[in-house]
């Protein structure tokens, strides 16, 4: 199955292409709040270099959240716009399954952190193996309220555990355990590997029912809430 995967639920995005469990091709790229104008450009510079035309696509992958309100919109607009436009299925995946993909067949939880801002941080705990397992729903949550909740030897990924490394430290001692800093940055190419899952299993929403996955209220929504 070839199946390009985009992902831009953080400060990088990343697009990826693959062939069955092959991959081809990954771009990965700082979009600064430049996400909706680079991101269709460089699907095509990838699938051009790639040799591909988006015609001969099988399908779709795409990050539906949590992460940057804005970037996951860009994502999943320019994903179901692609899929409508070619007549090819789509599916979603969570971007912090998708990090917690980056450490296959780990020996301990992998808790994937997200730096959500406001002193808190999206979380989701995976028993890794060849995919990730979810052990606790993700959430936005203040990370001492995370780490307190947690008694086992657990390995930390993600741009939420460089920034509250410190605390966890502090709180977890040798419970804590750090991924490298290359394990960090989620990747559209670790996303294809739920995305191809989703298919075999015949998870594939209409392309309606594809939607963001927030887990936390927008600032709007929060302000339409507090003058209601």
């Amino acid at each position: 199955m070839k199946l390009l995967t985009v992902d831009t639920s953080t400060n990088v995005c990343s697009i990826a292409l693959s062939d069955g469990s092959r991959f081809v091709a990954e771009y990965l790229f700082s979009p600064g709040k430049k996400a909706a104008a680079r991101l269709v450009p460089a699907i095509r510079e990838l699938l051009a270099d790639a040799g591909l035309p988006i015609a001969e696509l099988d399908g779709f992958g795409v990050a539906f959240g949590p992460g940057s309100f804005t970037g996951i919109r860009v994502g999943l607009a320019t994903v179901k716009g692609l899929a409508l436009a070619s007549g090819k299925p789509a599916v979603g995946f969570s971007s912090l399954a998708m990090l917690a993909q980056n450490l296959p067949w780990a020996a301990h939880p992998v808790c994937a952190l997200f730096d959500a801002r406001k002193g808190e941080v999206y979380a989701g705990i995976y028993r890794c193996r060849e995919l990730p397992e979810p052990l606790v729903a993700v959430r936005a949550v203040p990370p001492a309220e995370l780490v307190d909740g947690i008694c086992e030897p657990t390995i930390f990924v993600g741009d939420g555990a460089v920034r509250y490394r410190a605390l966890i430290a502090e709180r977890l001692g040798d419970l804590a355990i750090f991924a490298p800093e290359s394990a960090n940055t989620p990747r559209a190419s670790a996303g294809a590997q739920l995305a191809l899952a989703a298919f075999a299993q015949g998870d594939i929403p209409p392309l309606p029912l594809l939607n963001p996955v927030y887990h936390r209220l927008s600032e709007a929504e929060v302000a339409r809430l507090a003058a209601s």
